[in-house]
Formats: C-alpha cells, sequence, structure tokens
C-alpha cells in the first residue's frame, strides 16, 4: 500500500474468530510489536500527506475465496476556495446540475447543431423572400423603360417634354418606393414564426401577381408589337410603379397601423413563482401576440430563480413516538389505538404548517433585510475611500477604475457574498463580473445604491446577461390554428424549460358614454352656521 494512503483493516464478526483472535493475541502481541510501531509511524506521514492530497485508500480483507487485490479508493476532491462558495455537487442524474448522456447529445450532438441551422434558415427565409419580390417588383418599370434604347431592332421614338417630365416623376415614385419597402421589410424578424405570416404573404402575393400581369400585357402589347410610342411605354411603366405604392400602402395598414389600437387585454401569469402582469394589446394572429408577449416578458417580468421555491419549506419530521409488538397479537382495541394517536399528530401538524409557513417567511425576510443593509453600509464605506484625483490635494497615486474597484472590494465582498447567497443568487455573478460592474460604477460616478441595485432581486430578465440569451426557444401550446386572430376568452400556453406563461384574453368592454349638464342655477351652496360651529 502506498504510504499516503490510511488503511483501516476489519475481520470477521463470528465468536470462533473472536475466541480465536483472544487466544491468540498475546502471542501475536509479542511478536508484532516492532511491525505497529512501523505502521503507525508511516500512518502518521501518511495521513499528514494525505490530508494534502485529500484521497483515501480502503482495503477489504482478503479471505479464501476473495481477490486478495481487491480494494475500493474513494476520492474527495479540493474545494475551490472562491468567494461565492458556489461549489456544486454533482451526484449523476439525480443532481440539479448534472445531466446525463442523452441530454448531453440533445444539447451538443448532431440534432442540435441541425435545430440551431434550421433555426437561422426559418429566421431569415421570409426576408429573403421578400427581398426576392421587392427587387422584382422594383426592377421591373425600370427594365420597361430601358429596354426599347437597349434592342437594336426596336426603334423607339423620341422623348417629348411631356415624356421627360413623367419621367422625372418616374424616378422620383421609384425613390420613395425604394425607400419606404426597405423600411417596411428589410428588418430584422423578432421572432421565427412556426406559421406563416398571413397578412405578409398576402401582400408579397400581391406583388407577384401585379409584377406578373404587367410584364405580360408589356411582352403581349408592347414587345411583340415593337410599338415606337415612347411616351405611352413610359406612362405605362409609371402606372406600374403607382399601383406598387398602393401595394405598399396597404401593407403599412395591415402590418404595422392595424395592430396599434388595443381591442384586447391579456393576463400573462407565470408558473411556477405566480408572477402576473396584464397588457393591453391589438388585433394580432395568435403567434404574432404570443411574441410581443414574450417582449413585454423580458421587459417587466423579475428574473425568475427556482432556488427560491424550497427556501422556507421544511423537511418533513417524522413522528417521535415508537410502538412495538413484542407480545404478538393483540386485541383490535389495542391495535386502533396507535392509529388515533398518529391520526392526532398528523392532524396537529396540519393546522401547524400554516403558521410555521408564515413565520418562516416573516425570518426570511427579515433576514434579507439585514443582510441588504449590511451591504448597504459596506458599499458607502468604500465608495467614500475612492475620489478623483483633481478633487485629492495632497500626492496620490492614480489608478484605473478596474484597479480601484480591486482595492475597495476586499472591504464589501463578505457584505456581497451573504446577501447573494441568501437570495439565492451567488451562481449568478463571479468575481470578475463584480469587478467589472464596480469599476463601471466607479468610472461614472455612480452612488452605492446604484452599484447594490443591480444584485437585487427584482431586475429584469432582459438585464441578466446569464437569463438572457441571443436566441431563445419557446413552446407554443394552442387549440386552435396559430395564424388565426386572437379572441376573447383565448387560452394559450409559452413554455421554456420549468417556465411556462399563461396567457388569457379578454375583449375590452364597449363604454357607452352618456352626457349630464349641469344646471348652473342649482350650483349654488348657503353655508349653516350654528353656535358649536368653530367657522
Amino acid at each position: 500500500m502506498d504510504d499516503r494512503a490510511e488503511s483501516v483493516r476489519s475481520g470477521r464478526s463470528d465468536r470462533s474468530e473472536r475466541s480465536h483472535r483472544s487466544h491468540g493475541s498475546r502471542h501475536h502481541r509479542h511478536h508484532g510489536g516492532g511491525n505497529r510501531a512501523s505502521s503507525r509511524a508511516s500512518d502518521r506521514s501518511g495521513y499528514r500527506d494525505q490530508r494534502e492530497n485529500r484521497s483515501v485508500t480502503i482495503n477489504t480483507p482478503a479471505s479464501e475465496n476473495d481477490d486478495p487485490m481487491e480494494r475500493v479508493e474513494v476520492q474527495i476532491l479540493p474545494q475551490d476556495d472562491n468567494w461565492g462558495d458556489n461549489t456544486t455537487a454533482i451526484t449523476g442524474n439525480t443532481s440539479e446540475t448534472g445531466f446525463s448522456m442523452d441530454e448531453f447529445r440533445s444539447k451538443f450532438g448532431k440534432e442540435s447543431f441541425d435545430d440551431n441551422i434550421g433555426i437561422g434558415c426559418a429566421r431569415y427565409i421570409g426576408t429573403a423572400l421578400a427581398g426576392i419580390l421587392s427587387v422584382i417588383g422594383f426592377l421591373s418599370p425600370v427594365a420597361m423603360v430601358v429596354l426599347p434604347k437597349l434592342l437594336s431592332n426596336w426603334e423607339a421614338g423620341e422623348c417629348a417634354p411631356e415624356c421627360e417630365g413623367l419621367l422625372i416623376s418616374f424616378a422620383f415614385k421609384l425613390l420613395i418606393l425604394c425607400i419606404a419597402t426597405v423600411a417596411l421589410f428589410f428588418r430584422q424578424p423578432k421572432a421565427t414564426m412556426p406559421r406563416v405570416f398571413l397578412f405578409r404573404a398576402v401582400v408579397l402575393f400581391l406583388v407577384f401577381i401585379l409584377t406578373f400581369a404587367f410584364w405580360l400585357f408589356y411582352g403581349v402589347r408592347i414587345l411583340k408589337e415593337k410599338k415606337t410610342a415612347y411616351y405611352d411605354i413610359v406612362k405605362f411603366a409609371v402606372s406600374l410603379v403607382d399601383a406598387l405604392l398602393f401595394i405598399h400602402y396597404i401593407a403599412v395598414i395591415l402590418l404595422e397601423i392595424r395592430q396599434i389600437q388595443p381591442m384586447y387585454v391579456v393576463k400573462v401569469l407565470r408558473s411556477p413563482d405566480a408572477e402576473s402582469k396584464c397588457y393591453n394589446i391589438g388585433a394580432l394572429s395568435i403567434q404574432r401576440a404570443a411574441a410581443w408577449i414574450l417582449e413585454q416578458y423580458h421587459r417587466d417580468f423579475p428574473v425568475y430563480n427556482p432556488y427560491l421555491e424550497n427556501i422556507t419549506k421544511r423537511p418533513a419530521k417524522m413522528t417521535s413516538l415508537k410502538f412495538y409488538n413484542v407480545d404478538g397479537n393483540q386485541p383490535q382495541n389495542q391495535q386502533d389505538r396507535p392509529r388515533a394517536i398518529f391520526a392526532s399528530q398528523s392532524s396537529r401538524r396540519r393546522d401547524a404548517s400554516h403558521n410555521d409557513r408564515f413565520y418562516d417567511e416573516l425570518e426570511y425576510e427579515r433576514r434579507v433585510r439585514k443582510r441588504k443593509a449590511r451591504l448597504m453600509v459596506a458599499a458607502e464605506e468604500a465608495f467614500t475611500h475612492i475620489k478623483r484625483m483633481q478633487d485629492e490635494q495632497g500626492p496620490a497615486i492614480p489608478m484605473d477604475p478596474h484597479e480601484a474597484s480591486q482595492a475597495v472590494f476586499p472591504s464589501m465582498a463578505r457584505a456581497l457574498q451573504k446577501f447573494l447567497r441568501i437570495t439565492r443568487q451567488q451562481p449568478k455573478y463571479s468575481m470578475d463580473n463584480v469587478l467589472n460592474h464596480l469599476a463601471l460604477c466607479i468610472n461614472y460616478d455612480m452612488s452605492p445604491k446604484a452599484f447594490v441595485e443591480r444584485y437585487m432581486p427584482h431586475g429584469a430578465i432582459i438585464m441578466s446577461e446569464k437569463d438572457c440569451r441571443p436566441v431563445t426557444k419557446w413552446v407554443l401550446v394552442c387549440d386552435q390554428l396559430l395564424s388565426r386572430e386572437i379572441e376573447h376568452n383565448l387560452t394559450f400556453q409559452l413554455r421554456q424549460n420549468d417556465v411556462s406563461l399563461l396567457c388569457v384574453v379578454k375583449r375590452l368592454p364597449h363604454f357607452n358614454l352618456t352626457e349630464d349638464v349641469i344646471d348652473p342655477k342649482t350650483n349654488k351652496f348657503v353655508l349653516r352656521l350654528n353656535s358649536e360651529t368653530s367657522v
């Protein structure tokens, strides 16, 4: 055995072996004293080294039928002595942070890579299709005007002054159409929808049908006949531009203006912490309403902390009453007596559970307020040691904001650590993260309260670096087609891991207002006085 390991030897517990060892113990003690002394010295040195290596090796006693090299090794990992004390024990699939190989494949495997590619393609395929149709519709009038001048076998007439004025109007209309199309269609989509956006598809279909129809008439009536009146050709192209401008006007109404007026109120309830908000919403489809609700959710809802769910729950306590049946069979009345005692004990626990929870919540709130007060005092004391060089009269060593944060952070580190620990936020913030935030506050002359505000548990999700990601995946659950418009008493759900948002839609009522005019003759008052009036 290695001298850096601690060995524990055990023998059999049979009476025969104990009696055998008792008879031969004196002989063994006489002949094995020197070996035991050397083993004690090696054990002491091994124990000292074991404290450094934090490893234990346990050898099982070898029997006649067992393998003499069989042993059990237990290695204790050294604990990371960082400021947050956020060491997590991983115990296989039962750990809160552990995951199995199936989950590892789902996160980092080929299927996850394909899903990411699919999400990226679906995210921009609508914008790409709209861009292609818009470019075709935009270049079609230009091609209709330029094509008679490019073909050698087509002798178009000269452009008179009225034709030139029409070309100037044509150019400005195209410029306006280009700017409006880029502003409306060429935007990064906020959400990837599971269904087709119906109004957007209608607008693109109208652009395609209009462009196809104009090219069809252009080929049959102008290109085939080689029409020589260039003014008529320009006028035909201008009519196409006018039609495209009207389609853009319809797109603005359907895609932007129609949803501005609020028509419904949606209540968003988050599970499992029961946080809820209400919002006014216009006439939207179910999938667009879900995307809009997610925008408001990331802005208005606080960060969900799953570690706070069981903060005030006590573990179930076993009763201290124990009954033993020593005599064997008992009469029925004696057997029913322990059951009645157990029932009374359980009823007392149920009656006292709400009382215990009430006082536990009060105690937890008191502790949070106490730790918050300590953190505020520590932050104020730390910020008093920082001054800008122009405000300092005597000689001083210049430091940048990061060096100043490193210099004053140790004085508030313990108070911040305790506050993050009691609010269950220590896994979210590392030491570098806290130092960078402190350096930012020092650089912009922020107050100690502004520094502490980030670590309050009521922060928005969009401001959390850990909870807000560039792309978040949600599952929309509804019993109706997602491209339909929302209606009264509609219910749908949004899911993401352990968080779910239940959305209930209610229509705003119609308000019937009547007018009541106050008569000026009756709008006069008198003052009644008596002997007890203080006026």
